[in-house]
């Protein structure tokens, strides 16, 4: 590979030789070779993010500029963390050494894609330097979970020869649900998130499967999911919440909960998910070949820590329309609705907040464009769709702010909420029946049960 002048690159590729800005690497087989993608640039920054027990682990950083490579201590640090914690869970690596690909850019933001030594990693520019707002997401440690689960342990199915034969998707509750469940709890047990942020993350995920996903309680089903994208495109669809799509990232999520806080009830809190991480995913320290499983070796293993029909728990909820959420309450909390945001909440919140889901029932810009209409609710039942744009509401110039106003306003009353809105180039004033105040997920304790959920939570 020759790069550009004065540029650098990170790579779980290891490097044979050096000659100018011509770069020759060791051979590897090729699926390895595919596996193992290259990020470079003209900024770039290496950090040694290490443990004393784990192999050579590396955040390779590019960004659009010199000023946003700047890593305090302290954000050096949970980094370092999320490689001790991974470890502790885990009790294995499986690579010889893990390089992160990290692009902090406004013009290649977003990315997010795993492979066995190596994750694509993408921010905005202001990662480092916004670090109170920034660093409140799961990316990182999502992606790091995915050399354990999804990249060494794979579903057999999924683990095809070669790039011929399609892959079969029907464990993605394992490879991506258990991943979404640890990549939240992990974020939060190295310092990538605090606590009420990963809390208020979970309530969001519960409420969604409370309220915000009609779909997956009648026609269809996690399981069925794992089929996407037969119907979905990786992106915002028109009534998503009806149709659900990739369900087996979040709502696995909820299932790996119900999982954790079975565990605990029935052991009296001697074992927890953690013991079924370290016995399914952490034998064989170093090896980073692909060691495949059943649906049937997930059951037994889970039976091997706590006697239980795990079978018939999981394919209930996997098969089901039940209440995902009711793993809340065996870890000891409940989902509940407040008028106002909770902590964890506002410090998620960017901007103005357009996001009335769980109230009238759609998700908009601070202009008004709708995103989402949740099916069914108050303001799909007065017309509303996504793709208008709402112009004013109770003849205001419409705004999250006079939005918020108009719910409080309409609150123990028979007056309904007044919209004027415009779709594609027709005008129409539609009326919205809702008179049950502003709601926002939170989390609350239950009295008199025991509190796993922040055990769960804290770091090891």
């Amino acid at each position: 590979m020759t790069l550009p002048e004065g540029w650098k690159f990170g790579s779980a590729l290891d490097v044979a030789s050096r000659k100018g800005n011509t770069v020759t690497f060791k051979p590897i087989d090729y699926l390895n070779l595919i596996d193992s993608p290259i990020y470079a640039g003209k900024y770039y920054k290496r950090l040694d993010i290490g443990s004393k027990k784990s192999p050579p682990v590396h955040m390779n950083i590019v960004a659009d500029e010199p000023k946003y490579l700047e890593v305090t201590p302290e954000q050096h640090q949970i980094l370092r963390n999320l490689v001790v914690q991974m470890g502790k869970l885990y009790g294995a690596y499986h690579f010889d050494h893990y390089e992160f690909l990290f692009s902090l850019s406004d013009k290649m933001s977003g990315k997010g894609l795993e492979h066995s030594r190596s994750s694509e990693n993408g921010r905005g520019a202001d990662f480092f330097t916004d670090w109170k707002l920034t660093r409140r997401n799961d990316l990182l440690a999502h992606k790091f979970n995915h050399s354990w689960d999804g990249k060494y342990r794979r579903g057999k199915l999924h683990a095809t020869p070669d790039f011929m034969v399609p892959m079969n998707d029907q464990l993605m509750w394992v490879y991506e649900g258990q991943t979404q469940f640890y990549g939240n709890v992990i974020a939060v047990r190295a310092g990538l998130e605090d606590k009420k942020t990963g809390f208020a993350k979970l309530a969001g995920v519960a409420a969604a499967y409370d309220m915000n996903r009609p779909g997956l309680q009648s026609w269809r089903n996690i399981q069925d999911t794992t089929n996407d994208p037969t119907i979905a495109q990786r992106a915002p669809r028109p009534y998503r919440n009806w149709q659900g799509s990739e369900d087996y990232y979040s709502g696995g999520q909820l299932i790996w909960l119900a999982v954790d806080g079975k565990m605990r009830q029935l052991s009296g809190n001697k074992h927890n998910l953690d013991d079924f991480a370290r016995a399914f995913y952490g034998m064989h320290p170093g090896a980073w070949d692909i060691n495949t499983y059943t649906a049937e070796d997930v059951y037994a293993t889970l039976n091997k820590i706590v006697p239980y029909d795990w079978k018939s728990f999981l394919r209930k909820r996997l098969d089901g329309h039940g209440n995902l959420a009711d793993g809340l309450e065996l870890e000891g909390w409940k989902l509940v609705y407040t008028s106002e945001p909770d902590e964890g909440l506002k410090a998620m919140m960017h901007g103005p907040d357009g996001n009335f889901t769980y109230s009238v029932g759609f998700s908009s810009s601070k202009d008004g464009d709708l995103y989402d209409v949740r099916w069914n609710g108050p303001a799909y039942k007065a017309g509303l769709a996504p793709g208008m744009k709402i112009i004013s509401v109770n003849g205001t110039e419409y705004s999250p702010g006079a939005m918020k106003q108009a719910i409080k306003d309409a609150k123990g009353n028979d007056k309904p909420i007044e919209l004027m809105v415009k779709n594609f180039d027709e005008y129409s004033t539609l009326h919205v029946d809702y008179h049950e105040g502003l709601k926002y997920p939170s989390l609350q304790r239950i009295k008199g049960k025991p509190d796993y959920l922040s055990e769960l939570y804290a770091p090891k």
